[in-house]
């Protein structure tokens, strides 16, 4: 999760929201892929961390199933970024804090462990999640002031 913190700090640098996202090996030791959101630097909507991070390791693996990976990722997964690691068949998604507005992993929905998708990867929230959610407070304070 601290490498994917990392990377969610780098994010605001070109005005994107701080999440980051990190995709393990199965042997959960060796990084595959590492991003952070790039909506606003790419103008891509799909740009979202975790879609990124898919992409990057599924490169790197040389083929879209991630068997056996873990995807560490500082925001729980929203609808897209949900569907996106069902379809990516990775074992486990570790995230940070909860996203009550989107969150597709348990909070608002859960995609993820929908008995009715053919894959159900383990979820282990709130891993490091008082950092996380730190990030995104300060930034939307810092870029969205409730006084405007």
């Amino acid at each position: 999760m601290r490498l994917a913190l990392a990377e969610a700090e780098l994010a605001p640098l070109t005005g994107d929201v701080p999440v980051g996202a990190v995709v393990l090996s199965p042997d959960g030791r060796t990084v595959l892929a590492r991003a952070r959101n790039e909506r606003e630097a790419t103008g891509d909507p799909t740009a979202h961390a975790e879609v990124l991070a898919l992409r990057r390791a599924a490169e790197a693996v040389g083929e879209w199933r991630l068997t056996g990976c873990t995807l560490v990722v500082t925001l729980e997964p929203c609808a897209m970024c949900a569907g996106a690691l069902v379809q990516s068949r990775v074992d486990r998604v570790v995230y940070g804090a909860v996203d009550r507005k989107a969150g597709a992993a348990g909070s608002l929905w859960d995609l993820l462990r929908d008995r009715r998708l053919n894959h159900r990867p383990e979820v282990v929230p709130g891993v490091l999640a008082t950092p996380a959610a730190g990030l995104l407070t300060a930034f939307f304070r810092t870029t969205r002031p409730l006084d405007r």
